[in-house]
């Protein structure tokens, strides 16, 4: 077997997996003048993804980042609101306008989104990008580490030495497990099934949660023209779900919500029309060791709720860069763990908050009982009148993190831009 050609073997930093947070992370190092690998196990960004939401916080720091021509350019859907519905009647409604920060929640495919970011950093000297590629494991050479060997997609191998190794590769770590980085799993009492339905004309651009009892459906308007649906099943409960048929599945997604009815018999016909996934959060002891750092769902998994995956590694990557930055100019060797020991206290505090707040929202959707779920219906009911919903809400969203002026985009490139006509 050859080596690959278009893998350099000695860079600054070797960065596994091209997500959003290793994208976004590849690009604003290579800005810096730094040298840098992303590698990513797919060789095309066309599978479906199902989270595509960035928040109004990470809207603005992306903007401010430069990125809002190529945002424009790719086109989005904003969504104005978020409401839901129990048991038949609207119980909260929260109006993203209201936050006054300047944007709103954006819906655009993670494959374009990617994209724009790597678009931005293939000019940059410096910077190597290879797709198809697998890392097969971590080198080590006196308790620190030095690189990674890695697999092409036609089994050719080679080992990179880095100064630093960065996991950015989800939820299930390749490098976190090879690190030796121990993680706490917590599964959750339900896992997602999700799939897409086209947008009928004049559906609206706000997010609604609609709940029955025990079942509810997440229904999101996406880029362009669609629907996307996530439905909870119980944990364990796809085997008995597709034994009891399609049929029985779309019958069950009817109940919940009418409107989808015809919607879901038309396109959703077999289970290869859905996408399943496993729900559980992953708490860990310790993100880093010398020479590495884990970022994104490598060093912390929420759920699913409020759609915060991207939004979390995108204020990662925000507030690692500059310590990556400064770390490789004091020094020559392997980036010492403890120079990340205040990204890692203030990432763990807010990624804990929002942690927090997922969990007892699912231990509230959860609720079947009767007196119970009478209970949460009027809880949410008296919330929704106060004020207190969004200040609720708010310290999930978070503001946009401070960006480091090495970072910014001055002038036109980086101004905040008008909202791209919305795909109603």
């Amino acid at each position: 077997m050859s080596i690959p050609t278009n893998i350099p073997t000695d860079v600054d930093v070797l960065i596994v997996g091209g997500g959003p947070a290793g994208a976004l992370l590849g690009c604003l190092l290579a800005r810096r003048g730094i040298h840098v690998l992303v590698v990513e196990k797919q060789q095309n960004l066309d599978r479906d993804f199902r989270g595509e939401t960035l928040a109004a916080p990470s809207v603005v720091t992306l903007r401010r980042l430069g990125f809002g021509p190529a945002l424009e350019n790719h086109g989005y859907l904003e969504t104005t609101a978020v409401s839901m519905r129990m048991e038949g009647q609207e119980v909260l409604n929260v109006d993203y306008g209201r936050f006054g920060i300047g944007a709103l929640p954006i819906d655009i495919p993670q494959p374009g989104l990617i994209g724009l970011f790597n678009d931005a950093a293939a000019g940059e000297p410096g910077y190597a990008y290879a797709a198809g590629t697998s890392c097969t494991g971590l080198v080590e050479k006196d308790g620190a580490i030095t690189g990674a060997r890695l697999r092409d997609r036609d089994g050719n191998r080679v080992t990179v030495t880095a100064r630093l190794v960065v996991g950015a590769d989800g939820r299930f770590s390749k490098v976190r497990k090879e690190a030796g980085l121990a993680a706490e799993i917590t599964p959750q009492q339900r896992d997602f099934l999700s799939f897409k339905l086209p947008r009928p004309a004049g559906w609206g651009q706000h997010a609604e949660l609609v709940v029955n009892r025990d079942k509810h459906l997440v229904v999101l308007p996406t880029w362009p023209d669609f629907l996307r649906v996530g439905h909870n099943l119980p944990k364990r409960g796809l085997g008995e779900l597709r034994r009891r048929g399609i049929e029985a599945f779309r019958a069950g997604i009817t109940e919940i919500d009418p409107r989808l009815g015809p919607l879901v018999e038309e396109h959703v016909r077999t289970w290869d029309d859905t996408g399943f996934l496993e729900i559980f959060t992953a708490e860990m002891a310790d993100w880093a060791r010398d020479g590495l750092i884990l970022i994104g769902d490598a060093s912390h998994t929420c759920t699913p709720i409020l759609g915060q995956g991207v939004n979390l590694a995108i204020q990662d990557v925000v507030m690692i860069s500059p310590v990556i930055a400064a770390a490789l100019r004091a020094g020559t060797g392997p980036v010492p763990a403890t120079t990340f020991d205040g990204f890692v206290a203030a990432r763990r505090r807010h990624k804990r908050r929002v942690t927090r707040f997922q969990r007892m929202q699912e231990a509230a959707l959860a609720q079947h009982k009767p007196a119970k779920v009478w209970v949460r219906r009027v809880r949410f009911k008296t919330m929704n009148r106060l004020p207190l919903k969004y200040v609720v809400f708010g310290k999930v969203i978070n503001a946009p993190h401070p960006i480091d002026p090495a970072d910014l985009r001055t002038g036109a490139e980086a101004a905040p831009t008008p909202a791209a006509p919305s795909a109603a």
